[in-house]
């Protein structure tokens, strides 16, 4: 906050520094940084919340991100999001109870003609099938089902 003069102006950044610190933004560092900008804490909860990058828990070992824009949907994302809900248990914004997997929804990453595309650990993968889906959690998890 101090780089940016405490502008009320630099909540995004301010937001991406406090998570590249911490790896998430507990409701503790939410409230200082409404303190600290002097900016209402709804302000700062409706931005941390509007973008898919913030996370308000601490993300598992692995996080893989589905993009459900309509293309990645009708192309297969909502098959492997129902996939990760049965096998794993995980709806959007959860994590495994061992923490070695979290899932996120995107509502578009702008990749339509690379549909269904997931970003896994960060990394925009196109294309990807069903068994490549599971291949790839499956090595994760440690299981080979």
């Amino acid at each position: 906050m101090r780089r940016y003069g405490y502008n009320p102006n630099a909540v995004i950044e301010t937001l991406h520094t406090a998570q590249d610190a911490f790896g998430c933004l507990s409701s503790a560092a939410l409230k200082y940084i409404s303190e600290s900008l002097n900016v209402p804490p709804s302000k700062i909860f409706g931005v941390a919340t509007f973008y898919n990058y913030f996370n308000l828990t601490p993300p598992g070992e692995h996080v893989i991100s589905i993009c459900t824009g309509t293309a990645c949907y009708v192309k297969g994302a909502g098959e492997i999001l129902d996939w990760l809900k049965e096998e794993y248990g995980l709806e959007p914004g959860q994590s495994t109870p061992d923490r070695k997997l979290s899932l996120k929804s995107a509502r578009c990453v702008g990749a339509c003609g690379l549909a269904p595309v997931v970003i896994l650990d960060g990394d925009v993968v196109g294309k990807v099938s069903m068994d490549a889906m599971k291949k790839r959690v499956r090595e994760w998890i440690g299981n080979d089902q």
